[in-house]
């Protein structure tokens, strides 16, 4: 049901994704470029692995796009049915002082870190941000794939600059741009997506070292467990131990858990 509803909703914008990086693929080897001079060639072993690259890079979007980003499902006071993830938080949380509170608009006990996001109309655990580009949230269980994602469009986006810039041979005349002006705008395209996607690359690998996310950074002074407690960032665990835990963890974390050490350690 809900794979249908976010299918629905964000249709368009996958479809103009999926549209883009398959016509910038068409136009490189249309013109000629180092991958249409290998292709003619008979070398194929590089225009392959771009190709392959690329369809990598799709296929990761709609992983990304698609999967649950950690939506809380499950209300433990009102709800006897738990899967196995929530029983092992619960036994590992033991007893604690951290009180969870209620959302105001799906009225499910939020976990520590979870916010109720306005567009999917859902509470996200360790909610980091609203995608519009995914059509998604970004949440505990998606957001090592969003990075790995963003890895893998920034090199096929680097790649593809250095071919687009293969074949653009510049002559100051009319004609030349009206041959090459779907190589150009694909140029420019490529351009603007490489300073975005290395941005938010950067960005979200320092937000991985640290443990923390868009919403905490950019929000602590309104969100009520950072502002009441007196270490900086109760979830920091150290750089190594932090990345390890983001991108090898295979289940749901008991973030109240790490906070409530961290404040007795900061006492």
């Amino acid at each position: 049901m809900r794979l249908g509803v976010l299918w629905g909703t964000g249709c368009l914008v996958r479809a103009a994704h999926t549209g883009l990086s398959w016509g910038i693929t068409v136009v490189l080897f249309l013109h000629p470029t180092d991958l249409r001079k290998l292709e003619e060639q008979g070398e194929l072993l590089q225009p392959l692995l771009f190709v392959s690259l690329v369809l990598c890079s799709v296929v990761l979007y709609f992983v990304v796009s698609l999967m649950d980003p950690g939506y809380v499902e499950q209300d433990g006071d009102e709800k006897d049915a738990v899967n196995e993830e929530q029983k092992v938080m619960i036994l590992q949380q033991g007893p604690s002082t951290v009180r969870l509170r209620r959302c105001g608009y799906c009225f499910l006990k939020q976990p520590m870190r979870a916010k109720h996001c306005q567009s999917c109309q859902h509470c996200v655990r360790r909610y980091d941000h609203h995608c519009p580009w995914i059509e998604n949230c970004v949440g505990e269980r998606n957001h090592p794939l969003f990075i790995v994602y963003l890895a893998v469009q920034l090199l096929v986006l680097l790649w593809a600059w250095q071919v687009a810039w293969s074949g653009l041979s510049f002559e100051p005349s009319w004609a030349w741009v009206q041959r090459n002006i779907l190589l150009l705008l694909s140029f420019l395209v490529i351009v603007t997506f490489t300073v975005v996607v290395t941005l938010l690359l950067v960005s979200h690998l320092y937000l991985a070292s640290c443990n923390t996310t868009t919403w905490e950074f950019m929000s602590r002074h309104r969100i009520s467990y950072l502002r009441q407690c007196e270490a900086e960032n109760p979830f920091d665990q150290g750089v190594f131990r932090n990345l390890w835990k983001f991108f090898c963890a295979c289940r749901l974390v008991s973030w109240e858990n790490l906070y409530t050490r961290a404040e007795g350690n900061a006492v």
